[in-house]
């Protein structure tokens, strides 16, 4: 299967080496912030692109995916709800998958989470997430998933940190904290507090490996499903099951 690589950076330097250990993946190309306008004139190049770059080139993508019906697997974080929507507007083109964390293990823990939440209702819940000092949007993709895994319907209220005289918990609260420095590649942990008793569900990155290997696995999957916007949950859980 070919892949296109867009965007570099230590991501996609650790996608080439992963795609160059597997017997069945060919690197079609890499595309970078530098030659992004290149994609304005690639065909039938690809089976599958894998977008790691940042909002600012969404145009120059969706473009592409538009015009060739390349299916997309792509894990850029930071966008806008109006690129957002521009993204899930694509599956009308191609198969388009869209996660902010393509490591297996967060994928099972954001479906434990589901389960949990839906027994410990009256428990407060707290999101901390860690990562290198380069990271530059906050809170990560990965805790905003998180905690769309714990509150689907959005009734709880975001609290970002806690400074000066705040005043007591509310309990539609959910704190969300980020903590950035040295080279952490991704640490999460989702804290239940109950009366008398806390349960933690906490995901260690110790590479970006993981999220490389997540989405060339999402993107042998991704090929083989007709147009549509789909979830690494529909991908790794759903479709499995068929």
């Amino acid at each position: 299967m070919r892949i296109l690589l867009i965007g570099h950076g230590r991501m996609g330097q650790m996608l080439e080496e992963c795609i160059a250990a597997a017997e069945d993946l060919t690197l079609a190309g890499a595309v970078n912030s530098k030659n992004i306008d290149t994609l304005a004139t690639l065909e039938d190049v690809a089976d599958v692109a894998i977008d790691f770059s940042s909002p600012a080139v969404l145009p120059q993508v969706a473009e592409f995916v538009r015009r060739t019906g390349t299916p997309l697997v792509s894990g850029t974080t930071g966008y806008a709800e109006d690129q957002a929507a521009e993204l899930r507007d694509l599956g009308t083109f191609a198969p388009v998958l869209y996660s902010a964390n393509y490591a297996l293990g967060v994928a099972v823990m954001a479906r434990a989470l589901r389960q949990m939440t839906a027994v410990l209702k009256d428990f407060d819940i707290e999101v901390i997430e860690t990562h290198h000092n380069q990271k530059a949007d906050a809170p990560s993709g990965t805790a905003k998933l998180l905690v769309d895994a714990v509150d689907p319907e959005h009734h709880l209220t975001p609290v970002y940190g806690r400074q000066g005289f705040c005043g007591r918990r509310g309990k539609t609260e959910i704190g969300i904290h980020a903590i950035r420095g040295g080279t952490v590649a991704g640490e999460h942990t989702v804290s239940f507090f109950g009366e008398d008793e806390v349960l933690e569900i906490t995901h260690k990155a110790a590479s970006r490996r993981i999220f490389a290997s997540g989405a060339l696995h999402a993107a042998r999957a991704l090929a083989k499903l007709p147009k549509g916007y789909y979830t690494l949950d529909q991908i790794l859980f759903e479709n499995e099951a068929e």
